[in-house]
């Protein structure tokens, strides 16, 4: 059988002269994480129109027209409603949410991008937002939490895609400043799974990858503590050997829960 995807070969009503294109809208949407007093915490904004007008949501928003490209309408987004630049986040495409029903004012699908940012100062709402912060993960997946559309079960996904890049990618070190230390590294690691690290396992394996820490030659000044050797991130993209979250059960952050 050929022809497009349900139509049946042969029949009047699914012929190619009655077959119209479906009317769908796109949309980009943002889960944008950071490391941040001591928690794993997401940009949030107050939506300040209808649908759930008053609602936290993801950063986000349809296509200008129609020929706007959709890497460059989540960056304008994210400066609309945030006044974050995306030229200074490691911001990737996490996947496409297109259940129907999912906006209530039609058809819509979005393109949904993640960001992974080293702590930023409080962003500045805009556009269609009333109101844009940073709020802890945990908080937001909590299972009474609500966020408006999907965007909870978007977050979801975004948290287990940063849990899951950690292990097998230098990710990581894109939530710490351009100089950092391994106790500042290990931080990151903790505090994204949730779960306490062997802090001498954890320094001998990623000294151990190679190119994933570049020596600054330079130490922290020592107050209040040791001075640590400062590293900056290196060339490296992906660890060999992986570095495996520990077993165990997951952390509440990782809820499927919608």
């Amino acid at each position: 059988m050929d022809g497009r995807p349900g139509q049946v070969t042969g029949s009047d009503d699914t012929s190619d002269e009655a077959w119209e294109i479906p009317l769908v809208a796109l949309a980009v949407d943002l889960a944008v994480l950071t490391v941040r007093d001591g928690a794993l915490q997401v940009m949030l904004v107050e939506r300040g129109i209808e649908p759930y007008r008053g609602m936290l949501a993801l950063p986000g928003g349809f296509l200008a027209d129609t020929t706007e490209d959709v890497d460059r309408a989540a960056a304008r987004e994210l400066a609309e409603e945030t006044g974050l630049d995306a030229a200074g986040l490691h911001l990737e495409q996490l996947r496409t949410y297109g259940e129907p029903g999912r906006d209530p004012r039609g058809r819509v699908v979005t393109v949904c991008y993640v960001a992974f940012v080293p702590g930023l100062a409080a962003p500045t709402a805009g556009g269609d937002a009333r109101a844009a912060a940073w709020t802890p993960v945990d908080a937001v997946l909590r299972p009474r939490a609500e966020l408006a559309f999907d965007h909870k079960r978007i977050l979801a996904d975004a948290v287990e895609r940063a849990r899951s890049k950690l292990e097998y990618t230098t990710l990581a070190a894109a939530f710490c400043a351009p100089e950092f230390t391994v106790t500042e590294l290990r931080q990151v690691y903790e505090t994204v799974w949730g779960q306490e690290l062997d802090a001498r396992n954890f320094h001998r394996k990623v000294t151990g990858v190679a190119d994933f820490l570049v020596p600054t030659g330079t130490r922290t000044s020592g107050q209040g503590g040791r001075p640590a050797a400062l590293y900056r991130r290196g060339p490296a993209h992906l660890l060999h050997p992986a570095m495996l979250r520990p077993p165990g059960p997951k952390p509440p952050a990782a809820s499927r829960t919608s």
